[in-house]
C-alpha cells in the first residue's frame, strides 16, 4: 500500500480555510521556515480513502476473535462510546473552577465509591493512566507507609514467577530489590519458599490472583497471615478482576493495596500503548499516602480534595484519563451488580470449555483444577516437528483469527496464553478450536506451512529484532 506521501499531488486541497476575522500579524523571520514543511497535497476523498484502506490492514475485536491472553480483550458496547462523547464530558477542562463541573466531579466520586464496594478497599485515586503506572503508583504508596514508620530497611518486594513482566519493573522503579518466589507444582505460590525468603526486609508481596496460569491461589489467606506477620503488605495485581468479579474481593483476601485496569475489566477499546486508566484502592491505613487531589463530597458538593498530609504526590497531570473514567461509569451502570457478577461467571465459563476442548489437541499444564478466565496451553510436543509456538500462531492470521499471547508466563515453555473473554460465543469458540485442530495437524503434516506463515496477510512474518534495533519512526 502507498504511503499518503506517495499519493501526494501538487495542487491538491482538502480544506478551504476561513476568512481572517482578526488583524493580520508579520511574524520576523527568526520565527519562520526556512524550507515549507513537506506535507502531503491531497483532497478530502483522497484522505479518506487512504486511511479507510489503511484501517482494513488491523485487526480489531469489533471485527473479529481476539483471545490474548492477560490482556481482556473483549468487545466493548458502544454505548459508553456515546457517553463518553457527550459534551458535558468531551468539552470540559480540568481548569475550570469545581462549580462548572460538578457533574463530571459526581460521576468521579460515584466511580470511587462503586470500585471500592468491588475491591474491598477504604479510599481510591483515579490519577494513574494505565495499570503499570498503576501499580508503580500503589507500590510507592506501600514505600511511603514504611518509610513514615522510619521502616527504612525493607527494601524487597517478592514477586511469584508467574507474575506480570511489569511487576518486577514496577519494584525496581521504586528502589525495591525485587525477590522472585517459585512456583509449587499445582502452578501456586510455594508456601514453604515463601517462608523461607521472607524476612525484616520484606516491604510486601505483589500477587495477582487468578494468577497468570488462569488459576485462583486457594491459599491466599495463609499467604496474607505470612506477609502481614513479617510486617509487609499485599500489593493486588488487578489485571486479571474480570476474573473474579462480583466473586471475591481483594480487601476481604487480606490485600492492603489494588489496583484496576478500567481499560480491560470495564469496557474501553484499547491496545497499542492506550486509552487507560489504572485506578488504585487502599485499606484506611494507607488513605493519606494517596496521590492528590482525590474527589470528595460535603452535603451535596463535590470537590477535588488535596488533605492527604502524607501524599506521596501527583503521579499523573490533572485527574486521570477522564473519557476512560466515563466509558467504566457508563459500564458499571448498565451492567449492575448481578450483570457484573453474570460477566465473570461468563468468562469463566467460556475458558474452561475452551480450555476442556483445546486439551484435547494442546498440553495444558497445571491442568488439576478449573482454571478461571484464562489458561495456558503448550506447543512444545510440536518442537519434534520444526514447529515452534511463534509458527502456530502465525499460521492462525492466515485463519483470520488473531493469536493468543505466546511465550508468557515464562515458567510454560513454547506456551499459548488464551482469554476467550466473556462477549464470545460458543459458536466463535467451537470456530477456534477446529481452526487450532487443523493447525496442529498441519504441523505434523506439513510443517513448512507454519513455518512460512502466514501466508495471506498484507505484510509477511517480520524480522522482529531487526525492527526493534533499527527503528524507522518517519518518511524521508
Amino acid at each position: 500500500m502507498e504511503l499518503i506521501f506517495e499519493i501526494s499531488t501538487a495542487g491538491r486541497r482538502g480544506f478551504i480555510p476561513p476568512k481572517l476575522d482578526v488583524d493580520s500579524y508579520n511574524l520576523s523571520d527568526e520565527f519562520k521556515r526556512a524550507v515549507p514543511p513537506k506535507l502531503p497535497e491531497l483532497t478530502e476523498g483522497d484522505v479518506v480513502r487512504h486511511y479507510t484502506n489503511l484501517s482494513r490492514l488491523n485487526y480489531a475485536v469489533d471485527i473479529g476473535f481476539y483471545p490474548l491472553g492477560s490482556c481482556t480483550m473483549k468487545y466493548n458496547p458502544k454505548l459508553n462510546e456515546s457517553a463518553a462523547a457527550f459534551d458535558g464530558f468531551s468539552k470540559i477542562h480540568p481548569y475550570q473552577d469545581e462549580n462548572t463541573v460538578q457533574g463530571a466531579l459526581e460521576l468521579m466520586y460515584n466511580l470511587q465509591e462503586a470500585l471500592k464496594i468491588m475491591s474491598g478497599m477504604d479510599a481510591m485515586t483515579l490519577q494513574p493512566a494505565a495499570g503499570a503506572h498503576g501499580e508503580y503508583t500503589g507500590v510507592a504508596v506501600i514505600r511511603a507507609y514504611h518509610e513514615h514508620k522510619k521502616d527504612f530497611e525493607r527494601d524487597e518486594m517478592i514477586i511469584p514467577d508467574s507474575a506480570h513482566g511489569t511487576n518486577p519493573a514496577t519494584a525496581t522503579m521504586n528502589g525495591y530489590k525485587a525477590i522472585e518466589i517459585k512456583s509449587d507444582k499445582n502452578g501456586m505460590v510455594d508456601i514453604d519458599e515463601l517462608k523461607k525468603i521472607v524476612n525484616p526486609h520484606t516491604a510486601g508481596i505483589m500477587l495477582t490472583n487468578p494468577n497468570t496460569l488462569g488459576l485462583f491461589d486457594e491459599n491466599v489467606l495463609q499467604i496474607s497471615k505470612i506477609i502481614h506477620d513479617a510486617g509487609g503488605l499485599l500489593y493486588y495485581d488487578g489485571a486479571n478482576f474480570n476474573a473474579i468479579m462480583g466473586k471475591a474481593r481483594p480487601g476481604d483476601l487480606g490485600f492492603d493495596v489494588v489496583h484496576f485496569n478500567l481499560h480491560k475489566t470495564f469496557s474501553t477499546p484499547h491496545g497499542m500503548g492506550g486509552p487507560g486508566a489504572g485506578p488504585i484502592g487502599v485499606k484506611k491505613f494507607l488513605e493519606s499516602f494517596l496521590p492528590v487531589p482525590t474527589v470528595g463530597k460535603k452535603d451535596e458538593k463535590y470537590f477535588l480534595d488535596y488533605s492527604h498530609k502524607n501524599t506521596i504526590g501527583r503521579v499523573r497531570s490533572f485527574y486521570g484519563n477522564f473519557s476512560v473514567l466515563v466509558r467504566a461509569y457508563a459500564y458499571i451502570l448498565t451492567m449492575g451488580g448481578d450483570g457484573l457478577k453474570r460477566a465473570s461467571e461468563m468468562a469463566v465459563l467460556n475458558a474452561n470449555y475452551l480450555r476442556a476442548k483445546i486439551s484435547k489437541t494442546l498440553e495444558v499444564p497445571y491442568d488439576t483444577k478449573p482454571c478461571m478466565h484464562e489458561f495456558v496451553a503448550t506447543t512444545e510436543p510440536l518442537l519434534g516437528y520444526g514447529v515452534k509456538a511463534l509458527d502456530f500462531v502465525k499460521r492462525m492470521l492466515d485463519y483470520g483469527v488473531h493469536p493468543p499471547t505466546v511465550y508468557f508466563p515464562l515458567i510454560v515453555h513454547e506456551d499459548l496464553m488464551i482469554e476467550p473473554t466473556e462477549t464470545e460465543s460458543k459458536m466463535t469458540l467451537d470456530k477456534f478450536v477446529e481452526i487450532v485442530e487443523k493447525i496442529a495437524k498441519e504441523a505434523k503434516e506439513n510443517p513448512k506451512l507454519l513455518q512460512e506463515a502466514p501466508h495471506i496477510t498484507p505484510v509477511r512474518r517480520l524480522d522482529d529484532v531487526r525492527a526493534a534495533k533499527q527503528l524507522i519512526l518517519r518518511w524521508k
